[in-house]
This record gives structure tokens, sequence and C-alpha cells, in this order.
């Protein structure tokens, strides 16, 4: 029997959302998720890389792993991606607050068995996480694959969350003499650091 799971926002419902571009714009840009699930009623939190392929998000893992084993089971999860886009300064602790975006999928994950299937959604990922690097790599070899096991939860249970803007102080706070705003914060990529068995000789990528 499948187990229905209520979506519907009851704080700050104007901040909620069941889009679906929206949610595939938000997970489209991240590249870590974390993976919740409940075991012999202990609750785990996960971190892991992901990718989205059409309407499922693919996460890997070995195929020894007590998460990936269990997920492949039927277990129940959701997944959360969210991203921490500033800090919000009111004039008041109460009304000081974050701007962010996150999405939850709810669901039972599959275990992609086909081969060919999943080279594709490893493709999917590397492509996702390190985008032109692909062709640069080799192929997996048929040992790396059979260690590997590649799972896919549908997007089809979700919601997703943001809240953007200024600060939204009370009224008799606006004439306090105390600055507000937006502190704007995102992810930005270093000075790439060589491997230090790298071969004398190779240059950097373009797409670092």
């Amino acid at each position: 029997m499948t187990q229905k799971v209520d979506t519907k926002f009851k704080r700050e419902p104007k901040r909620g959302s069941h889009d679906f571009k929206l949610a595939c714009e938000i997970l489209d840009a991240g590249k870590v998720c974390h993976v919740g699930f409940t075991l012999d009623e202990q609750p785990y939190v996960v971190p892991m890389a992901y990718a989205r392929m059409d309407k499922q998000l693919l996460i890997h893992g070995s195929i020894a792993s007590r998460l990936v084993k269990n997920l492949a089971s039927g277990l129940r999860c959701c997944i959360t991606v969210t991203h921490f886009d500033g800090l919000v300064y009111a004039r008041s602790t109460f009304n000081s607050s974050m701007n962010y975006r996150s999405v939850m999928v709810f669901g039972v994950a599959h275990v992609i068995t086909d081969t060919d299937e999943k080279r594709r959604c490893i493709q999917t990922l590397v492509d996702h996480l390190m985008p032109g690097r692909r062709s640069d790599l080799r192929k997996s070899t048929i040992k790396e694959l059979n260690a590997t096991s590649m799972l896919a939860l549908p997007i089809e249970t979700f919601s997703t969350k943001r809240r953007i803007g200024p600060p939204s102080d009370s009224k008799s706070d606006l004439d306090a003499k105390v600055w507000a705003g937006v502190v704007p914060l995102n992810l930005s990529a270093g000075e790439p650091v060589d491997a230090p068995d790298l071969i004398p000789g190779i240059e950097r990528p373009d797409y670092l």
C-alpha cells in the first residue's frame, strides 16, 4: 500500500509551491542532497551527490552500503536539497531570517539494473557534477559498474519552499536606528589544485 505524504504548507504557505518546473530549477542548481530515512526506529540523514535525469533523482553508492541496501529493498526516503542564498538582517531578532530555496522529494527509490541504463545514469551524474569532464575520462569497467549501485527516486511527491527579498519588519520597528537589509551568499569555485602525481606538462582544462 502506498503511503500518503502530507505536503501541505502549514507555516508561511506563500513561500511554498508544488510547481514541477520550479522544483527542477532548484534541483539542477545544486550538487549535494541529504537523504533521510528511518531504520529500526533510528532516523538517519546522509549527505550525497545527486543529479536529476528527467523526472527522477539519481544517487549512487557502493553495493555494500547500508543506505543503498535498505533503499533498494523498498525503504521509504526523503531527499532534500537546500540553497542558502542570503542572511536577512531585520530590525529585530524575531523578524531576522534567511533567503533560501529548498526541495523535498518523497518516495521509494528503485535500483537501476540494466547495464546500459546504469552507464547513462553515471554519465548524467558526471555531467551534472563536473560539466565538460566526461569526454576526458575512460569508460567505467564492468567491475566498477558491478561495484556501484545506482538508485532513482521519482520526482512525483514533492514540495518546494523559498524565501526571497528584503526584511519583513514590524511597522513599530521601522524607525529604529539600525541597519536592515540582505547579505547575499553564494558558492564559488576556488583556484584548482593540481594532483601531486600529475604528469608534468598537462594543462588545466577550460571547464575547470
